[in-house]
C-alpha cells in the first residue's frame, strides 16, 4: 500500500514515515501542501495523511481538492485542532478519520490498516497464487506449513510482483513502486532486492517463480498461474 504523508514538522515527519515503513508501507513524505498537490497529480496513492498547518496550501483544502478531483482513496487528518468543529470541518471537507496530535503510534497504525480496507484498491491482508500466500499483516511467506518471515522492503516487492503474476516488469517500472518519491535507488538495488527475495522463498521452494528477463527486468511466473 502506498500512502502519501504531508507533514511539515521534521521532527513528527521522520518517526511516522520510520513507523510505517517498517509496517510495511511505501511512505512518499512531503513538508508543504505544494509538493503535496504536485505528488497528487502524479501518483496513485491508497491512503494520504494529512497535516491541516501546511505552509503554500492547508491539508484542509488539499483534501477537498482531492476529493473534488474525484479520487476516493481515504484521507485521514492529523492535527493539533481538537475542538468538535474543526473535526466537523474535516470530516465535511472529505477526510475520513481525524486523529489529534500527538498521536499515538500503535493507534494510528492501527487507524492506518482500517482505512487500508476501505481504499479501493485493498484485496485483503494476504495475497495467494497457487499454493503461496503472503501475509500482509505479519510480513511474512507461507507455503506448504512452512513460513518465512520477510523484511518490510523483501515483502513490498513480493506484493508487486504477485499482483502483476505473468507480466513481464522494466526495472523502471519497479523501482518507481518500490522506492519513495525522493528517493534514488543505487544502481544494484533491485538486483540485491531480488536476489535477497529468492533466497526466502528458496525456503518455501518457490525461488525460481521469479525469472530474470535479460534487458528488461522480471516476472513472476507460479507454475500454475
Amino acid at each position: 500500500m502506498r500512502i502519501l504523508l504531508v507533514e511539515d514538522d521534521l521532527e513528527q515527519l521522520e518517526p511516522l514515515q520510520g513507523i510505517l515503513s517498517e509496517a510495511g508501507y511505501i511512505v512518499d513524505a512531503a513538508e508543504d501542501g505544494e509538493i503535496a498537490q504536485w505528488l497528487i497529480s502524479q501518483k496513485e496513492y491508497d491512503l494520504l495523511i494529512l497535516d491541516w498547518m501546511l505552509p503554500t496550501i492547508s491539508g484542509l483544502s488539499l483534501c477537498r481538492q482531492y476529493r473534488l478531483s474525484g479520487k476516493t482513496a481515504p484521507v485521514l487528518m492529523l492535527t493539533a485542532k481538537d475542538t468538535t468543529p474543526d473535526k466537523v470541518m474535516g470530516l465535511d471537507a472529505g477526510a475520513d478519520d481525524y486523529l489529534v496530535k500527538p498521536a499515538d503510534l500503535i493507534e494510528l497504525l492501527a487507524r492506518v490498516r482500517a482505512l487500508g480496507r476501505r481504499s479501493p484498491n485493498w484485496q485483503g491482508n494476504s495475497l495467494r497464487i497457487a499454493d503461496l500466500q503472503l501475509h500482509l499483516a505479519d510480513l511474512s511467506v507461507e507455503r506448504a506449513q512452512i513460513k518465512v518471515e520477510l523484511s518490510p522492503r523483501e515483502a513490498q516487492l513480493l506484493e508487486y510482483l504477485m499482483r502483476h503474476p505473468n507480466q513481464v516488469l522494466t526495472r523502471n517500472q519497479m523501482e518507481e513502486a518500490l522506492w519513495e518519491w525522493g528517493m534514488e535507488p543505487e544502481s544494484n538495488a533491485l538486483t540485491v532486492l531480488v536476489r535477497k527475495l529468492r533466497h526466502r522463498l528458496q525456503v518455501v521452494g518457490a525461488a525460481d517463480w521469479i525469472k530474470t528477463v535479460y534487458g528488461m527486468g522480471y516476472r513472476f511466473s507460479p507454475p500454475e498461474c
